[in-house]
């Protein structure tokens, strides 16, 4: 009886420690690179680009993961306005929704990052 507590509380503690980043959208996304995965939604005036980042980190730094995470959203965001043959502006920084997770079991901190890429008029 009390090792099936025991054991029971190590798993709600173990559990407890790990964290997803919240979706913004669900969509079906494409495979990047071995970290990244995204996908392009269009809009008239424009397109949404939603980028899943993640990565395996011994000692977690967000700030890392963050930073790659919108440096790979905006460059997909420039390689789709290339592919497509259109210009956009500027991706605002300050703009991009993001939020972070962490799996403290495995170590794997991940980030899930969307923003708006305005075609230029």
């Amino acid at each position: 009886m009390r090792l099936g507590l025991v054991s029971a509380i190590v798993g709600i503690g173990l559990l407890a420690g790990c964290a997803a980043p919240v979706s913004h959208v669900n969509v079906p996304m494409k495979t990047y690179d071995q970290n990244t995965e995204y996908s392009v939604t269009d809009h008239p005036n424009g397109y949404t680009i939603t980028v899943f980042y993640s990565r395996f980190q011994f000692i977690p730094e967000s700030d890392a993961v963050a930073t790659a995470c919108k440096s790979a959203l905006t460059s997909i965001g420039w390689e789709v306005a290339d592919n497509r043959g259109v210009k956009i502006k500027p991706i605002n920084e300050q703009r991009i929704k993001i939020s972070m997770g962490r799996n403290g079991v495995s170590g794997i901190t991940s980030c899930q990052a969307s923003a708006l890429a305005e075609l230029k008029n």
